[in-house]
């Protein structure tokens, strides 16, 4: 019989595909993840955060199989569904937003990001839009139109994009570990030209562009110049939401509330959902101005609706910040022992490891980087890498994960490490596995 790998590769197009090592999964249960082979993997990815509950969650499963059993038709198009209109009222409720709000809702980050991108221009009559060096908010026309990671070089630009760099306390702009270079800049831009941007798109950690967390106050004094000249803020927290960071929304952290939030990924626990939370006055700019068919798919919200109501039922958001703990105390000690670690950082379960060839220099190492990754999933671990220089290990595992498989993760990353540095992962195993 032909390996499923291999059938993939055969039947399914690449314009999809960013792999990094032969994953082929047939199953799962709670962080792990199941081959074809019977091998078993500890996913400290999470799918890209989207497992947020892990594989086969019992409240998850009830949810989806109620609603797929009684489907309350397919979408908001047309006609309102009782689980899309609970999820949007649980979502209002948890929002601290003052004003009057509402939901739009999604298939993924990209489309969430695209549509307010859209609705933020047409609603305040400016075309110019803010955002950050690095930014990844998405892979659609629109979203790559004012994203700002490396691997989106080709594509084309919003009209009056401005590109900030991102404050990155291990590579500080300017040497300036604060970011108020960057802080200094946004209002010379905005003096400048005062009417002419509609929104500013942040995320509150930087994921794809290098699981970067921003010094302390950097977003709220950034939110109070962007007020100062009516420009909404954005807050993308698709990856870094939903109790991820130890709150159940990121941008707590830095104590300030942005204009509309977008949430993906773990919203539907592996389903495709995706919603955007803001003023009326912006998402109620135009009618079927931003629709697909299937957008608000009662499945889907139903299970949104097990997502929240378990990562409250459950505390998630202090587990994420008690397990997240637990995992970055691993890799500091890890760190100590392997030269080729530069930097531990993260918040909760969102933690980066950014890997250099030399600590003085901080040259990205890239190359190993992908080595270790590879290593890593032979020794039974899926994660991967992200970054403007492919040389950061991104850790978003389910929120449920254990202490014992993070213990087991920390075992593995250990062993890799080893054998990377020795010299025992062949530059061939990468030949086809382009990764970022």
């Amino acid at each position: 019989m032909t390996p499923l790998y291999d059938r993939d590769q055969a039947a399914i197009a690449n314009l999809q595909k960013l792999r990094f090592f032969p994953l082929a999964v047939t199953g799962g249960r709670g962080a792990k993840l199941t081959e074809e082979n019977g091998h078993e993997l500890i996913d400290l990815s999470g799918a890209w955060g989207a497992a947020s509950l892990g594989y086969g969650h019992p409240a998850l499963v009830e949810a989806i199989s109620r609603a797929a059993a009684n489907p309350a038709g397919a979408s908001v198009l047309s006609a309102a569904n009782g689980p899309a209109t609970a999820l949007a009222e649980k979502l209002l409720a948890a929002f601290p937003g003052a004003g009057d709000n509402k939901v739009w809702f999604g298939h993924s980050g990209s489309d969430a990001n695209e549509a307010v991108f859209r609705a933020v221009t047409k609603a305040t009559g400016r075309s110019g839009v803010i955002a950050f060096v690095g930014a990844y908010h998405g892979c659609t026309m629109g979203s790559m139109a004012f994203s700002g990671h490396s691997v989106q070089a080709g594509a084309a630009k919003a009209d009056g994009l401005l590109l900030l760099p991102y404050p990155d306390p291990y590579r500080p702009y300017r040497e300036d570990p604060t970011g108020g270079a960057i802080l200094t800049e946004l209002r010379q831009h905005l003096e400048l030209a005062p009417e002419q941007f509609a929104a500013a798109f942040i995320e509150p950690i930087q994921s794809d562009g290098g699981l970067i967390v921003p010094p302390a106050g950097f977003f709220r004094a950034f939110a109070e110049i962007c007020r100062e000249y009516g420009v909404l803020v954005v807050c993308d927290e698709v990856k870094v939401g939903l109790g991820r960071s130890g709150r159940l929304h990121c941008f707590e952290h830095d104590d300030f509330v942005p204009d509309i939030l977008t949430i993906g990924k773990g919203l539907g626990g592996g389903l495709p959902l995706s919603a955007a939370i803001g003023p009326a006055k912006v998402l109620d700019c135009a009618n079927a101005f931003a629709m697909q068919t299937l957008h608000g798919n009662p499945i889907s919200a139903a299970a949104g609706l097990a997502v929240l109501e378990t990562i409250e039922r459950e505390g998630l958001a202090q587990e994420a910040e008690r397990k997240g703990q637990r995992l970055r105390q691993g890799l500091q000690r890890l760190a100590e022992r392997h030269p080729l670690i530069g930097d531990v950082r993260g918040r909760g379960l969102a933690c980066g490891l950014e890997l250099i060839t030399d600590r003085q220099s901080r040259t990205p190492a890239s190359r190993e980087t992908a080595k270790l990754v590879y290593r890593a999933y032979e020794l039974g671990l899926v994660v991967y890498y992200v970054g403007m220089n492919s040389n950061v290990l991104e850790m978003t595992p389910p929120l449920t994960i254990t202490d014992q498989d993070i213990d087991a993760a920390l075992e593995i990353l250990e062993q890799a490490f080893d054998d990377v540095t020795a010299g025992r992962v062949s530059d061939t195993v990468l030949a086809d596995f382009a990764g970022w």
